[in-house]
C-alpha cells in the first residue's frame, strides 16, 4: 500500500463538519472518499466498499471508533487511524491494544492529516511483513520437526541419518511435493503401524 497512491478512504465521525473538512482535504489529495455519521454505518461502509484505509472517530453513536475498528479487521487489516478531540487515556488504553497505525487530534489540520497517513501506511506495511516473517518461520520449523521425527522413523528401520534425509529430499522431489508432506506421510504410516 502506498501512501502516494490514490486510496480508498473510510471517514467515520458524528460531525458533519469535521466529515467535510476531511473529505475535502482527501478529495484534494486525489483520494476517494466514504463517510458514516455512526459506527453502524462505518461497519456497512467498510464491508461494502472494501476501503484501504480508515480514519475513525474515537465517540460516535451505536459503536465507538474502537469498536469499528475491531470489526473491520477481523474482516480485512488496514491502516486504522483514530480521531479525538482530547486526551481520552482509558479509550486510548483500549486504542492500545487494537493495531491502531495513527492518532490525529481534532481540528485536523491539512499536513497532519498527510503525515499521519503516509507514517501509518508505512508502519501497516512494516508490521504485515513481520507477521507474514514470523508465519514463515514458524512453518519452517513445524517442517523442521516433522523432518526430524521422520528421520528418525526411517534410522530406526535400518537406514543411515544422511540416508534417512536423503530418503525424504528424493522422494519430495520424485513427487514433486514439500519435505514436510513427505515426512508428514512416514509419521502416519508409522503411526497406523503401531495402532495395527
Amino acid at each position: 500500500m502506498n501512501a502516494t497512491k490514490s486510496l480508498r478512504v473510510l471517514i467515520a465521525d458524528d460531525e458533519s463538519i469535521i466529515r467535510m473538512g476531511l473529505r475535502t482535504i482527501l478529495t484534494e489529495l486525489g483520494h476517494t472518499v466514504y463517510s458514516a455519521a455512526d459506527g453502524l454505518e462505518a461497519v456497512t461502509l467498510a464491508y461494502r466498499e472494501q476501503p484501504d484505509l480508515a480514519i475513525l472517530d474515537i465517540r460516535m453513536p451505536f459503536r465507538d471508533g474502537l469498536e469499528v475498528a475491531q470489526e473491520i479487521l477481523k474482516h480485512r487489516p488496514i491502516p486504522i487511524i483514530i480521531l479525538t478531540a482530547y486526551n481520552e487515556s482509558a479509550l486510548l488504553d483500549r486504542a492500545a491494544n487494537i493495531p491502531v497505525q495513527g492518532y490525529l487530534i481534532k481540528p485536523v489540520k491539512r499536513d497532519d492529516l498527510i503525515t499521519t497517513m503516509r507514517i501509518a501506511i508505512a508502519t501497516f506495511n512494516q508490521q504485515r511483513n513481520l507477521a507474514e516473517k514470523v508465519d514463515e518461520l514458524e512453518e519452517k520449523l513445524t517442517a523442521r520437526k516433522l523432518i526430524e521425527r521422520a528421520k528418525g522413523i526411517l534410522i530406526r528401520s535400518g537406514m543411515g541419518e544422511e540416508e534417512a534425509y536423503h530418503h525424504i529430499q528424493m522422494s519430495a522431489r520424485a513427487r514433486r511435493t514439500t519435505m514436510s508432506k513427505v515426512a508428514q506421510e512416514i509419521i502416519d504410516r508409522e503411526l497406523r503401524h503401531i495402532k495395527h
